[in-house]
């Protein structure tokens, strides 16, 4: 039996592809790259990633944090960023050439992805597909079954390990023939077309954006703390506050024994400082700003102190 090591974007069309490939005897072993910024859900709790996988029959699951070498593309991509601070082409690389070095520890036969022909106009068009593929050095390893019969053969198809007859042509942003699929082949509840990258969106992308341009601290702590509350860059600081109860909770567990940690000694935020030293006043008052607790006690004549954790 053939092996494939498919990169599991936890959409649609990754789902499709392995499914698809499953049904061609092909035995899936689904790969989920993870950085704060995509699939980082997994990395509180792996195990969801783990019975999705039991749920569709597939080989096994693995899930690999890529954060650090992620983090060194995305402060400066080769091929530049999409409308926020995507770099959808070096990612691909980056992934491509991971995938890469477990086909050869898992000794699987080829890599596959969900991929489709002009889905996605910065990474999914075939100069920007073949460029990736010879960047990664994995050309002619990588099948997509969704829209094969649009490309070039490649080594499984040539080897016959997979009937390229048996494999689809589906091509651009409609997602009509998808969701076809998705309900004809049983699938109840239909994920989003993709799993999603924070970079795209415009409130993180911008903020990046701004990190990257300011040159501030851009590390595995700092890239979590990215896509958590709410941020204030002033001079040399950089303070983030937590929105919730959860991202107070969140943002405590990064930054202990790393950063200082501030809240007042009524229900308010906790304030984390990135960078910098800014007065206790200052992180007060921006504490206070998020606390109808805290503003009660200054109506009432109280005192609201300010706490280090």
């Amino acid at each position: 039996m053939a092996k494939t090591i498919l990169l599991f974007s936890d959409g649609l069309d990754s789902l499709l592809a392995g499914i698809l490939l499953k049904k061609l005897n092909i035995e899936i072993i689904a790969v989920k790259f993870i950085t704060p910024f995509f699939g980082w859900k997994y990395k509180e709790n792996p195990e969801s990633f783990y019975k999705k996988i039991k749920d569709l029959n597939f080989k096994k699951g693995i899930i690999e944090d890529i954060t650090e070498d992620f983090l060194k593309i995305l402060k400066k991509p080769e091929y530049g960023y999409g409308d926020y601070a995507n770099p959808c082409i070096d990612c691909k690389i980056l992934m491509f050439k991971k995938a890469r070095e477990l086909m050869e520890k898992l000794r699987v036969d080829f890599i596959a992805t969900g991929e489709v022909i002009g889905q996605r106009p910065m990474s999914q068009n075939k100069n920007a597909l073949e460029l990736i593929e010879k960047k990664a050095g994995v050309k002619g390893l990588v099948l997509r079954p969704l829209c094969a019969k649009l490309l070039a053969p490649t080594e499984p198809e040539i080897k016959g390990l997979v009937k390229r007859e048996k494999l689809m042509d589906i091509r651009g942003r409609k997602r009509t023939t998808q969701l076809e699929l998705a309900r004809k082949w049983g699938i109840k509840n239909i994920p989003t077309p993709s799993g999603g990258c924070l970079l795209n969106d415009p409130q993180i992308g911008t903020r990046v954006l701004k990190i990257l341009k300011d040159k501030r601290l851009l590390n595995y702590d700092t890239a979590q703390f990215l896509i958590l509350g709410r941020h204030y860059f002033e001079d040399d600081w950089w303070i983030v506050l937590g929105r919730n109860q959860e991202e107070n909770q969140k943002i405590e567990k990064i930054a202990k024994n790393k950063f200082p940690i501030f809240t007042l000694n009524v229900p308010a935020p906790t304030a984390v400082i990135v960078e910098g030293d800014p007065p206790e006043d200052f992180i007060k008052s921006l504490l206070i700003k998020y606390s109808k607790k805290a503003k009660q006690k200054l109506q009432q004549g109280e005192k609201v102190k300010c706490i280090k954790l």
